[in-house]
């Protein structure tokens, strides 16, 4: 069994080829994710920080409500989030 916890755990269990029962990943899947992985790999990034804000956004909203998470950015002099994050992250709850 693999670990489960942890931001890497996911990509650990793919590098592997195994979902994170142990169970194995069907190679049309891996096939598919690694070459839209590949894209994204070879994507001109705009800056470090807003790859940050991005991630925290899209990993905060599913543990931390929109006014809260709103005020992190905002306290740690981020773009406040953008009407389109909010109905999107927040507008189906």
């Amino acid at each position: 069994m693999t670990d489960t916890k942890g931001a890497d755990s996911v990509d650990k269990a793919i590098a592997k080829g195994l979902d994170l029962d142990g169970s194995p990943i069907p190679t049309n899947k891996l096939d598919l994710y690694n070459k839209v992985m590949g894209f994204e790999a070879g994507r001109q990034r705009s800056g470090v920080t807003n790859t940050m804000r991005s991630r925290i956004v899209r990993i905060g909203a599913k543990h931390i409500a929109q006014d809260e998470l709103n005020q992190m950015l905002i306290d740690a002099e981020f773009p406040p989030l953008k009407d389109k994050e909010i109905a999107f992250y927040y507008g189906g709850k």
